[in-house]
């Protein structure tokens, strides 16, 4: 029978560099040492869809080999230094010169998105963050970059693209590195109904926020039971994929306003959805974008303070 460890091994691959940062121990009762199969090594060498064909071969339970796969699958040693946020008194960078440019913020959960699938694929040397302060964004971000004036976009072979879900996936397909997206159909058709929901999905848990609906418990029924749809991972498409990657920054976010500020736990009853977040946690990828839980909670504290106060203002003009 085959024995499944998992190792550090050093290698001086980009994609080996990928699962390298975290460490398992998982121990079945397998004693062959003809099929030892490491897994850093396993993962660097393996996408989405040929991680399946490989793995199936494995006597091992499936549910228990995948939970540890996925998460280090996109964990990055490579730590950044991250450059400061761009704003109206600073220079624009060379547009256009060869140099592939992802702009964010680093508050933006649509940029983080982006953010993400970069980390994931370990194009960190690939493609270069330039932040924008969005409060104070310079006037050369849209005149020369992108008019929409809107983060994320990606600077990329002379063009500047545009919108978090395509960017994700353009990402995926365009670059090196671990295919975060599956070929198989059923897969795939589920993901794009996931991809659909995600604007009824925050916008059902911001009306919670704002007071002007009711608790979101629907919403994160929802999520709930697209994890339960396979059960080879306790992700959404059972392998960490770019669905997790377009719900990850808004759950972030979520999670710590609800609790403090509304009381409302969105892990009760839902144990898929604590899987879930909890195997997130443990991945570089995307801790490495992340912002304090107390941080987050303020930005939207103030958002829904001004967002009070306007409507008040508006009220008053309106009957004056």
């Amino acid at each position: 029978m085959a024995t499944l460890s998992l190792s550090n091994t050093p290698s001086t691959s980009v994609s080996s560099r990928l699962t390298s940062s975290l460490s398992f121990s998982f121990s079945p009762s397998l004693s062959s040492k003809k099929n030892i199969i490491r897994l850093p090594q396993l993962q660097a060498n393996l996408c989405f869809n040929c991680y399946n064909n490989a793995i199936s071969s494995l006597p091992v339970k499936k549910s228990r080999v995948s939970t540890c796969i996925s998460a280090t699958m996109a964990a990055n040693v490579v730590q950044e230094v991250l450059p400061p946020a761009l704003d109206s008194t600073s220079d624009p960078p060379a547009v256009f010169d060869g140099t592939t440019r992802l702009y964010i913020s680093y508050t933006c959960p649509f940029a983080q998105r982006v953010w993400i699938t970069r980390n994931c694929k370990g194009l960190q040397e690939k493609i270069k963050l330039v932040p924008i302060d969005l409060k104070n964004r310079p006037d050369w971000y849209k005149e020369k970059v992108y008019p929409a004036n809107k983060v994320p976009s990606l600077e990329h072979n002379n063009e500047v693209k545009g919108e978090s879900l395509d960017l994700i996936k353009y990402v995926d397909s365009h670059f090196e590195g671990p295919s975060l997206f599956p070929d198989d159909p059923t897969k795939k058709e589920f993901a794009e109904e996931l991809f659909a929901y995600t604007d009824t999905f925050s916008k059902s848990v911001v009306s919670f926020m704002k007071g002007d609906g009711n608790e979101p418990g629907a919403a994160f029924d929802h999520i709930e039971t697209a994890l339960s749809k396979f059960n080879e991972g306790p992700f959404f498409l059972g392998q960490f994929s770019l669905v997790d990657i377009a719900y990850a920054p808004f759950i972030e976010r979520f999670q710590p306003f609800l609790l403090e500020v509304k009381k409302y736990d969105i892990t009760a009853g839902r144990p898929k959805l604590a899987a879930w977040i909890e195997e997130m946690n443990k991945n570089e990828a995307f801790n490495q974008t992340r912002r304090d839980p107390k941080e987050l909670v303020e930005i939207y504290k103030q958002r829904l303070r001004l967002i009070s106060e306007l409507w008040v203002f508006q009220s008053h003009r309106s009957t004056s």
